[in-house]
Order: C-alpha cells, then structure tokens, then sequence
C-alpha cells in the first residue's frame, strides 16, 4: 500500500498531465509528511536506527558530502556522452525558478529530505527486508525508488534517483543502525544539490 500512495504523489508532481497545475515544492512537501505519517502508523519501528551522536553527524555530512560529487563528476561524464544530458539536468533545477532558496533549504531539510529516508529506508526497505531478505529488501526499494520518478519523463532525472536510492540503500542495508546519519546526508545533499551548490 505504501508504495502505491508514493506512486500517485510523485505522478502528482511529475506527470505533465498534473505538473503544471500544482506547485511542487508545496506538493513534496505535503508528500513528505503523508508519507511519514503513514509509514509511523503502518510500522511503530520505522524510526527505529535514527539516533544523532557526533558519529551520525560526521558520517551525514560526509555522504552528503561523497554523494554531492558522485554527482558532479556524473555530470560531467553524462554531458561527454549525451547530448541531451545538461538539458535535462537544467530542467530538474528549472523546478525551483521563482521559489524563495531559504524556504527551499528549510522544506528539504526539515521535512522534504527526513521524509523521504523515513519512508524509503526506514520503513519500505526494513519491511521489504523482513518480508523477503536484505538484499531483496535493497534491491526492490531501489526499483520503486527510481521508478517513481519516471512520471517526469527524464532519463537523468531517474539515474539520479537510482544512483543516490542505490547509495542510500546500500548503506540502509549494512548499517540500519546508522538511520540517521543516512536521513542527515539525504537532506544535506538535497540542500547541496538544489540550492546550495548546484552541479
């Protein structure tokens, strides 16, 4: 059921049949606390890994950090190789034209960003890991992650979305216990990507 309701909100904000009649950051932002809100009801241990010592912070900022030029260097070898790369790309960061960068920061740090690696990590892939094993738990995450997005009918918007769901799945699967350090690094690259230092 999870992934079903994840499925229609991202059609919501991506398909260009809804798109253009709703504002996505306002949109995401309402998807982020649905999604949490049912991932607390359906799973009481959903939150269960998150936890904020002086280790979780490091290691957020650090994958935030590896993640951010995972994707710069991904850049710049999909611009060598496709032409219709940079286009793309530039129509994803199109989405935040007219938007106030400080509310932006906020939503994918507080809300957008935690969300989504609570709903994602926390309880799809540990529910998916139980139901089946950690690697199909990783591996079917990772698909519904990526597919997810193929509503906006953007090849580099869905790499993007398995290349970062891949890294945070990997890491969800062989250290669940470092929740929160993956919910860190998720809102800190989100910030990074879109409007603190944009590839």
């Amino acid at each position: 059921m999870g992934i079903g309701i994840a499925t229609v909100l991202w059609g919501i904000m991506f398909s260009p049949w809804t798109a253009p009649h709703v504002n996505f950051w306002i949109t995401m932002t309402i998807s982020g606390m649905i999604l949490t809100t049912y991932s607390l009801w359906a799973d009481k241990t959903c939150l269960k890994g998150i936890k904020m010592s002086w280790v979780d912070i490091l290691l957020g900022i650090g994958i935030a950090v590896a993640l951010w030029g995972v994707f710069w260097i991904g850049d710049k070898l999909s611009s060598l190789m496709f032409d219709f790369a940079r286009p793309q790309v530039n129509l994803i960061y199109g989405m935040k034209d007219g938007e106030n960068p400080w509310v932006l920061s906020l939503l994918l740090l507080f809300i957008i960003g935690p969300a989504e690696e609570i709903f994602w990590r926390g309880y799809l892939q540990n529910n998916l890991s139980k139901r089946f094993n950690p690697n199909m738990g990783f591996v079917l995450t990772t698909l519904a992650y990526s597919l997810v997005h193929i509503f906006k009918f953007n090849f580099m918007l869905i790499m993007a979305a398995a290349v970062a769901g891949f890294i945070w799945g990997v890491l969800y699967r062989f250290f669940p216990n470092r929740l929160g350090a993956i919910v860190l690094s998720h809102a800190l690259w989100d910030c990074a990507v879109f409007i603190w230092f944009p590839i």
